[in-house]
């Protein structure tokens, strides 16, 4: 359980870093994901972005 919090931690620190490279090639404002302002903060869930990824890294990885 704690491997999978730990997992889930980084993997939402490494969204966060690549967030602004990702705007620029047109992924986050795509339709599904989510942003909004909650408590004073900007929330991202990039759900439709994900999506497309492990589309993509699935066909990569199934072709080599």
């Amino acid at each position: 359980m704690l491997r999978w919090v730990i997992v889930t931690f980084l993997a939402l620190l490494l969204i966060s870093w690549v967030r602004p490279w990702l705007e620029k090639m047109g992924l986050g404002k795509l339709p599904g994901d989510f942003q909004f302002k909650l408590f004073g903060r900007e929330w991202f869930i990039p759900l439709t972005s994900t999506l497309l990824l492990s589309f993509i890294l699935t066909l990569i990885a199934k072709f080599l």
